[in-house]
C-alpha cells in the first residue's frame, strides 16, 4: 500500500479512448505548486492539451476530473472534484464541481486526476483499481439511467464500496444541457460537460481502492481543522443549510423581490412559500444529508407517494418553480428526479422551458405550454433528455431555441448559458459576476449572494454598485482557489482565505499565506478567460439580458432598478490588469507566471 504525505495521491491516469490505452504518471510538483489541484490542474491541462479553436464535441475535446489535495482527507467539506472541458452549450473552457463520495474514491484509487482524450468505438466504462486503469465494455449499459448504470457496475464489479460517476441517456445524445452524476443525485451540472463524456462513448468512471492520503503535518492540520469546524458550527448561514436546505433561499429572495418569477419577467412568487425549503422539511422531507465530510449536510432526501429521491436544490426548485410559475412541490420534486436520472442540468433544463413557456403565451410559438402547467413541464423535461418531439430543439438550450425562432432576447442567459435563481437587476455585484464568469451564466464562480443578500462577511447594499468590481474580482479569485482545493464553496460563509491557506499548509507541507493562495485563484481565472479569449469571446459577451438592464423591476423595494453591469466593466477590468476589451494584459500574464 502506497502512503503519501501531501494531501496528493500522487499520480495522474492518461486515457486515449481511440487507441484503449492507459498511461500513469506521476503528478507534476509544479502542477501541484501553481494551479493547487481540482479546477486549477484541470484549466492548466485543458489549455496546454487542446487547440482553442476545436469543436466541443470533436474527438480532439478532453475531459479533465481532478480532484484536490484537501479532497478527502477529513477535513469538514472536503469532498469536492472538478470537470474540465470546452463546454457545449457555450463553446467555453468550463469547469463543472461536484461533491458526494466520488472525489474522495478517485484519491483512494490512486489518482489525482484522469485525463480522458479521443474517443472509443464503443461504449466503454474506466476501472480506477489501486493505482491501476483499465478501459472495459459499457454497451451494456448504453441507454439506462445514471442510477441503473450505477447499480450495474457496483453490482459487475461485486463491490459496494465503489463510486461511479456517469452519464445518462441525455449524454449519449448529445444534450447540450447534460451533466455528469456520481452517486445517482450529485452532478457536474453545467456547460454540457455530459455531452462531451457521451460524445467520446464514455458511460462512466468507477473508482476504489485503499490508498491512504495523509497530511503533511498530521498534528497542525488537527488544529486547523477544529478551528474550522468549529467556525462552520458556529455560522448562522450553515445552520440554516442543515436545517432547511438550500431551499432555504426561496423565502429570503422572494421576500426581498428578488426572486426571477416566469421567465425573470417579474422577480415575486405568489407561490414561493408552498415550495420553500420551510415547507419542504415540513412535508416531503426524510432526512437531510451531506458529501463526504460534511458538517452541514444541505442535501434532502425525500420521500412521498412511495418514492424516495434527492432534493430538490435552491436552483431546481426555483426553476421548476418560480421561473416555471409552478408551485407544486412534489412535481418539481419528480422534474429534479428526472434530471438526476437521465443526466441534465437542473438549472439550464428548467429555465429552457420557461423560456418556451413565455414564447407560446406571447404566441411565437405554436405549443400549448403556459406558465403553471405542472403535468406539461414534466413532460418537456422527458422530451428534452431523449430529443423528442420539441425536446430535440430544446436540447441545445434556450438561447439557439429562441435564436431560431426569432426571439433571442427571451432566453435569460449570458454567453449561451442560462442564469441562475437570482434576479441581477437588484443584486448589482452578482450581476457584474455572472456577466463576467468565465463559464457564462453562473452564480457560484462568485457567490455575491453571500455579501450582498445573506451578510456574509458583511452585508453590503446590492442596489449600489460603488466597490463592487473590487468585491467581485476578490470572490471570483478566492473560488478558483477554493475549487483548486477541493473544499465546498459552502465553506466560505465562514472561513476566509487564511483558513484555507492554512489548511493546504498543514496538508501539503508547503507554506502558503493568503495572498499567495488568493494569486493561485487569479491565475486560474486569467488562464481561464485568456483561453476564451483564443475562442473568440470578447467584451460584447461580458453582458446579461436586454430585458434584465432595460427593463426596470416593478415590485417591492427593488422597484425600478434594472441591471448596471456595462457601467462597471470598465473599472472590473482595470482591476484585474486588462485592456478595455477584457483582454489580460502581457504586464498581468507575466505578473501571474502565464507568459
Amino acid at each position: 500500500m502506497v502512503i503519501i504525505m501531501d494531501g496528493y495521491a500522487g499520480n495522474m491516469v492518461y486515457v486515449d479512448l481511440t487507441s484503449g490505452t492507459t498511461a500513469v504518471k506521476p503528478t507534476p510538483p509544479e502542477l501541484k505548486k501553481s494551479y493547487i489541484g481540482g479546477r486549477g490542474f484541470g484549466i492548466r491541462l485543458l489549455t496546454d492539451m487542446v487547440d482553442p479553436k476545436i469543436d466541443p464535441l470533436s474527438d480532439k475535446n478532453i475531459l479533465v476530473f481532478a480532484a484536490g489535495p484537501l479532497t478527502g482527507t477529513g477535513i469538514p467539506l472536503g469532498s469536492r472534484y472538478e470537470v474540465s472541458t470546452i463546454a457545449p452549450l457555450t463553446g467555453l473552457a468550463v469547469s463543472a464541481n461536484s461533491g458526494g463520495v466520488f472525489g474522495w474514491k478517485l484519491k483512494k484509487a490512486g489518482f489525482d486526476a484522469a485525463v480522458i482524450t479521443g474517443k472509443s468505438a464503443k461504449p466503454v466504462y474506466l476501472l480506477l483499481d489501486n493505482g491501476k486503469a483499465e478501459l472495459r465494455d459499457a454497451s451494456r449499459l448504453w441507454g439506462k439511467t445514471t442510477g441503473e448504470t450505477t447499480d450495474a457496475i457496483v453490482e459487475e464489479l461485486k463491490d459496494p464500496s465503489v463510486r461511479v460517476s456517469c452519464i445518462g441517456p441525455s449524454g449519449e445524445k448529445l444534450v447540450l444541457m447534460s451533466c455528469i452524476i456520481n452517486e445517482k443525485t450529485r452532478a457536474a451540472g453545467r456547460g454540457g460537460v455530459g455531452a462531451v463524456m457521451g460524445s467520446k462513448n464514455l458511460k462512466a468512471i468507477a473508482a476504489r481502492g485503499d490508498q491512504l492520503i495523509k497530511p503533511a503535518d498530521e498534528e497542525q492540520l488537527k488544529t486547523v481543522k477544529e478551528r474550522v469546524k468549529n467556525k462552520i458550527q458556529e455560522n448562522g448561514i450553515a445552520k440554516g443549510l442543515h436545517d432547511y436546505g438550500t431551499a432555504v433561499l426561496v423565502n429570503i429572495l422572494n421576500e426581498n423581490y428578488l426572486l426571477p418569477t416566469r421567465n425573470f419577467q417579474t422577480a415575486h412568487f405568489d407561490g414561493a412559500e408552498k415550495i420553500s425549503g420551510e415547507t419542504m422539511a415540513q412535508t416531503i422531507l426524510k432526512k437531510p444529508k451531506g458529501c463526504y465530510s460534511c458538517i452541514v449536510q444541505c442535501g434532502r432526501v425525500h420521500e412521498f407517494d412511495g418514492v424516495t429521491g434527492e432534493g430538490p436544490e435552491y436552483e431546481p426548485d426555483w426553476g421548476f418553480g418560480a421561473d416555471c410559475g409552478v408551485d407544486d412541490l412534489k412535481i418539481i420534486a419528480r422534474a429534479n428526479d428526472l434530471c438526476n436520472e437521465y443526466g441534465l442540468d437542473s438549472i439550464s433544463v428548467p429555465t429552457t422551458i420557461a423560456c418556451l413557456m413565455e414564447m407560446a403565451e406571447k404566441g411565437y410559438i405554436d405549443h400549448p405550454i403556459r406558465f403553471g402547467d405542472a403535468e406539461g413541464m414534466l413532460k418537456l423535461v422527458e422530451q428534452i433528455a431523449k430529443r423528442e418531439g420539441i425536446g430535440d430543439e430544446l436540447a441545445e438550450g434556450s438561447f439557439q431555441f429562441a435564436t431560431k425562432h426569432g426571439h433571442p432576447e427571451l432566453s435569460m442567459s449570458s454567453k449561451k448559458q442560462e442564469l441562475p435563481a437570482y434576479d441581477p437587476r437588484g443584486i448589482q455585484g452578482y450581476g457584474l459576476a455572472t456577466a463576467t464568469s468565465v463559464r457564462g451564466g453562473d452564480h457560484v464562480y462568485a457567490y455575491m449572494i453571500s455579501p450582498e443578500i445573506l451578510g456574509a462577511p458583511e452585508k453590503i447594499d446590492p442596489y449600489l454598485i460603488k466597490g463592487k468590481p473590487q468585491w467581485v474580482k476578490t470572490f471570483q479569485d478566492l473560488t478558483a482557489a477554493i475549487d483548486a482545493t477541493g473544499m465546498c464553496l459552502f465553506t466560505s460563509f465562514a472561513l476566509d482565505a487564511e483558513d484555507y491557506a492554512d489548511l493546504l499548509s498543514a496538508t501539503t507541507g508547503v507554506k502558503i499565506g493568503a495572498d499567495e493562495l488568493l494569486q493561485v485563484g487569479e491565475r486560474i481565472w486569467n488562464l481561464q478567460k485568456l483561453y476564451n479569449v483564443k475562442r473568440g469571446f470578447g467584451r460584447k459577451d461580458d453582458t446579461l439580458p436586454d430585458r434584465l438592464l432595460h427593463e426596470p423591476l416593478k415590485e417591492g423595494a427593488p422597484a425600478g432598478q434594472v441591471s448596471h453591469v456595462l457601467e462597471m466593466l470598465d473599472e472590473y477590468y482595470a482591476l484585474r490588469g486588462w485592456d478595455a476589451e477584457g483582454v489580460p494584459t502581457e504586464a498581468k500574464l507575466k505578473e501571474l507566471g502565464l507568459m
